[in-house]
């Protein structure tokens, strides 16, 4: 991989990913592509059992993306980067073939959601904090609408997705999107930790049993965050939406 803002290394049968785009981790398209890229090369290495997704960035996980990605983009722009965010991502993560645990230490929002979301596992620090506030800035979180509400309710989901809010780790293990929470200096540790319990298993049954295991829980999401990439860019390519966008990026209020 030549893109820098992404580190990959391999040790003891687990790989680890980490995104390093100061401050705060925000996604451009050479950077989901190279986390694509990370996940596809620790599929193909037989001596990786086990990936964890981390961040060098201290108390960042993920802002989301950087809207510059969005602002005045045409739509082929726009869909080219979600169907790599969205549908590639997705498609790396169910064919990696063995388990993959999200480290989340500081603030989770948005595309840093999605990539949370697209682990198996997510563990995360006490002072983890998570978030979808693409409703603030003229835009929606498409592809949470596809799983959120399958695992907090449709009722809890939309207050979530809709009002902008956000919302500490204990209410995230609360509502069912974070496996463990950890003091915030033990996140990596304990996510390794794991990693390492999964990795001592046969990996021919965990591959196996993963396969079932996203079958029966993901046969129709493919086609669900399908229809995101629509959703997204049919929102995205609004006036409103362009001016919400560019209120953020230029740090003032939308106008009406």
């Amino acid at each position: 991989m030549t893109d820098t803002t992404v580190r990959y290394e391999v040790a003891n049968g687990i790989a680890r990913i980490a995104l390093d785009r100061p401050p705060v981790n925000a996604l451009d398209l050479d950077m989901i592509r190279s986390v694509i890229a990370a996940l596809e090369r620790a599929a193909k290495d037989d001596a990786v059992r086990a990936v964890v997704l981390a961040s060098a960035v201290p108390k960042r996980f993920c802002a989301g993306l950087d809207l510059k990605i969005l602002l005045g983009k045409s739509e082929t722009k726009v869909r080219a980067f979600l169907q790599d965010l969205y549908i590639r991502l997705h498609d790396a993560q169910y064919n990696l073939g063995k388990p993959s645990i999200a480290a989340v230490g500081g603030a989770a929002r948005g595309g840093g959601m999605t990539l949370a979301i697209s682990c198996d596992v997510i563990i995360a620090g006490a002072g983890a904090t998570f978030g979808y506030p693409e409703i603030d800035v003229g835009v929606i979180p498409a592809i949470h609408f596809a799983h959120l509400p399958r695992i907090v309710g449709r009722h809890t989901a939309f207050e979530l997705l809709f009002s902008g809010r956000s919302f500490d780790a204990a209410e995230a293990q609360r509502l069912g999107l974070v496996s463990r929470i950890v003091p915030d200096a033990e996140v990596e540790a304990a996510a390794l930790a794991l990693a390492a319990t999964f990795a001592a298993k046969s990996p021919t049954v965990m591959r196996l049993g993963r396969a079932a295991f996203m079958r029966q829980n993901d046969l129709d999401y493919r086609r669900s965050i399908a229809n995101a990439v629509e959703d997204f860019c049919n929102v995205t390519m609004t006036d409103a939406a362009q001016e919400g966008l560019r209120a953020f990026v230029e740090k003032r209020s939308p106008r009406s």
